[in-house]
Formats: structure tokens, C-alpha cells, sequence
């Protein structure tokens, strides 16, 4: 019987590749293996039967995916299956179409198997899924489910949003690959949203090779030019947050990174990020304004089904005058176009994934102090699991792109990620 932590042997161009001679049969594979570590994960809301998979009649068409697994975060539409946002509140009736996202995934010939634990509303109160590479520690959030189920090797890859630090942090708790693209880059339609501004549909996956190739997908950016060096010359770090203070496990991380990346031929260089603070302040404002506003008809029906810490954030949302919310978005766009400003001629930044490992306990899905900031500014984001702390949990660091430069993100965040595997 397979274990937590588990991983798919094969990455998901050899699935696709074998789905000519057996189209169900990764489907049938990671379905055995849900059913046998779900229990103790936790990570799955709804799971398609095999057999309603196959009397619908879709055999999974030939492409790039075909025949792949995946799990679909639960604010996610997926056809046949209900979107309950991890709440009483919500409608459990199954939807009639899949989000864009899934569409697109369908057509390259991939499977949802199911739907992914969501903390409340994408937000804060923690959902059931336990944490398989860390039992007794939190998965993160909001996208437990979905790095959870990639963690035990129920899946090779799924979909996951994030508004702050909701695939990132996950992936960093669950020792995963996460990958959050450019503000704007999957397309929306379909998913619940809760801010207009922040929310982006992301992925959680066993490698960054398997990252990139769903992002061939789901991504309309030219692909990574030939002529692109196989390493980045130049890498900003920034080592602190003025939110949250790294911890010894999380600033050896970064150190080791940092001194692998320095041994390859890598220039580091600290960059004392001064607009951090104004950023995380801006976050904060344009967060809890569009929350309130989008959540506001949900808490005036049903809001005896959700959490109090949900309604409280909305009744502070309504409490920020429209002129600073207006402020926050302005400086949003200035930022978002100012990274030769801010971090000179640098290719990529380095920079923690979260405060250290995942905390113990299961009341909190942790902070999102390392990740608002680059949420804010829709950059592209990609966790790299390096390793383990001495106590055995894992922990990565992060790597931050240009706006819209994802495909470099990935392809220079796969070159850096084998040489730290290979330092460990």
C-alpha cells in the first residue's frame, strides 16, 4: 500500500504519452490511490466514479495532456460536479459547464478526477485536509486540498488560486511544486471570485517540468525565446517581509539557495525592497474592499452559514472609503510596471516562500506575509521544495518574475531547481 508522499514515477508528458495505449488508465491509477489515502488527507471534496466518467461519454482527446489526472480547487467550476467554495453556504447543485480553465485542460486531453479542499471562500477559516508531508501541521490555505492531493501523489498536478498566498504558501507546507502566473494570465470564467483585482488561477504540481507543461496550456504568452540563457545572470533577494519575521529554518533556505545559485555563476544581489510596506498596505485595502463587495450578497442571505471571521473582514471592507480603495488601485498599476525601478537589471528575485516551515496545529493555514506583496503587483511566482528541516519538514524558497514573463520564470526556476536538488 502506497504511503503519504507517494509521487508519480512518470511526469505528465510520459502519461500523456502512454494514454495512446491505455486512455484511462492514469485516471483509473490516481483514483486507487485517492481511495486509498483519502481518509487520512482529507484533500478531496467530490471524486468522479471512473464509470460516470466513461457514460459520459468522453474519451480523453489526443493532445499534449491526454489522459493526465487533475483536481480542481472547489471554487473552480467543473461540469457534473457541485462548486462549494468550502462552505454550508454555498449551492451544492452540479454545474453545467466547466470553468475556462478546465475547458482548455480538457481539450489537451486532461482528466478532473475531482474537487480540491478550499478554505471558506478561498479566505481564511481552514477546511479539512491534513498535511501528508507534515502530519500535525498545517497544509496552508487557501489551496489545501490541491497541494495536499499533489503532496501524497493522488494526482500529478492541480488547480489552485491565490489572492495573497494561496498556492505558494501550500506548496511550500506540502513540499511541492507551486506556481502562481502573471494577474491575468489563466483566463477567470468560472471561478468564484473574491477579488477582481488579485485572484489568479495557479497550479500545484510534482515538478516544474510538469508545471511548464500545463502552463503550455493555460498560458497565451509567447513561449520561452531559444536565445534565453540557461541560468539568469542576475537575481535580486530580498530576505525579509515588514509583515513577518523569518525564522531560522526559512533564512537557511534562502542562504542555501542563494550560495547554490552564487556557485553556478548566478550574481545575488540584496535589494532593500522599501516600497514592501506600502505594498502590504495596499494588499490590505484593495483585499478587504473587493471581499466585502463580492461576498456582501452571500452574508446578507446565508450569513448564519458562514464563518465570523468572514463576516468581519466584510463589515470592515465596507468600512474603506472608495477614495483610498481608488488610491491603492493607482499605486497598484505604477508598481506592477516599476521593476526596473525597483530591482535594477535583475532577471528574477529570490525570496522566502513563507516565514519557515508549516507551523504545528491545524487552527490557522498560516501567514501570507512573503507572498501579498507580489500578489498585489501580479508578478509570476514559483516555489522550489529544496529540502527538509531538521525536524523533517519541508521547506523551498521562491522565485518572482517580470510581469508577463512566465515561461522565462519556469524555464529559469527548472535549471535553478535541478541544481539545488542535486546540492542536497
Amino acid at each position: 500500500m502506497r504511503g503519504p508522499g507517494m509521487e508519480w514515477t512518470s511526469t505528465v508528458d510520459t502519461l500523456a504519452a502512454q494514454a495512446a495505449a491505455s486512455p484511462w488508465g492514469a485516471v483509473r491509477e490516481a483514483l486507487a490511490r485517492i481511495g486509498e489515502q483519502e481518509a487520512g488527507v482529507r484533500a478531496w471534496t467530490h471524486v468522479a466514479p471512473l464509470n460516470a466518467m466513461r457514460e459520459a461519454g468522453e474519451t480523453p482527446s489526443q493532445g499534449l495532456l491526454q489522459g493526465v489526472p487533475f483536481g480542481v480547487k472547489d471554487v473552480i467550476d467543473v461540469a457534473d460536479m457541485p462548486t462549494g467554495c468550502g462552505s454550508a453556504a454555498a449551492s451544492q447543485a452540479p454545474c453545467t459547464f466547466d470553468a475556462s480553465c478546465v475547458s482548455l485542460l480538457r481539450r489537451a486531453g486532461a482528466v478532473p478526477v475531482g474537487k480540491t479542499v478550499t478554505a471558506e471562500y478561498a479566505f481564511r477559516a481552514p477546511g479539512p485536509t491534513q498535511n501528508p508531508r507534515a502530519p500535525g501541521h498545517t497544509p496552508g490555505g487557501s489551496s489545501s486540498g490541491s497541494a495536499a492531493a499533489v503532496a501524497a501523489g493522488m494526482v500529478p498536478f492541480a488547480l489552485g488560486t491565490q489572492t495573497g498566498g494561496s498556492i505558494i504558501r501550500p506548496a511550500a507546507y506540502c513540499g511541492v511544486v507551486g506556481f502562481k502566473p502573471s494577474f491575468g494570465g489563466v483566463f477567470r470564467d468560472g471561478l468564484t471570485l473574491t477579488c477582481e483585482s488579485l485572484d489568479v488561477i495557479g497550479w500545484h504540481a510534482r515538478s516544474v517540468a510538469d508545471a511548464q507543461t500545463v502552463a503550455r496550456v493555460l498560458l497565451p504568452f509567447a513561449p520561452t525565446a531559444a536565445a534565453l540563457p540557461e541560468l539568469p545572470r542576475r537575481v535580486a533577494v530580498v530576505s525579509s517581509s515588514p509583515e513577518q519575521a523569518l525564522d531560522g529554518d526559512g533564512a537557511k533556505a534562502l542562504q542555501d539557495a542563494r550560495h547554490i545559485f552564487e556557485s553556478h555563476g548566478v550574481a545575488c544581489v540584496d535589494v532593500p525592497f522599501e516600497a514592501a510596506a506600502a505594498i502590504a498596505q495596499a494588499h490590505n485595502t484593495v483585499m478587504q474592499f473587493e471581499f466585502a463587495r463580492s461576498l456582501e450578497p452571500v452574508a446578507r442571505r446565508r450569513g448564519d452559514r458562514l464563518s465570523a471571521a468572514l463576516l468581519e473582514t466584510v463589515r470592515q471592507g465596507f468600512e474603506i472609503p472608495f477614495e483610498t480603495y481608488l488610491q491603492a488601485r493607482h499605486q497598484q498599476a505604477q508598481w506592477r510596471a516599476q521593476w526596473s525601478d525597483l530591482f535594477g537589471e535583475a532577471d528574477l528575485i529570490l525570496t522566502p516562500s513563507a516565514s519557515g516551515a508549516a507551523p504545528r496545529g491545524m487552527a490557522s493555514t498560516g501567514a501570507s506575509a512573503f507572498n501579498r506583496i507580489w500578489s498585489l503587483l501580479g508578478w509570476p511566482c514559483l516555489h522550489l521544495p529544496t529540502g527538509h528541516t531538521a525536524a523533517g519538514l519541508p521547506i523551498g524558497v521562491q522565485l518572482v518574475g517580470r510581469f508577463e514573463a512566465d515561461h522565462d520564470l519556469l524555464r529559469w526556476g527548472r535549471s535553478l531547481h535541478v541544481r539545488l536538488l542535486e546540492a542536497r
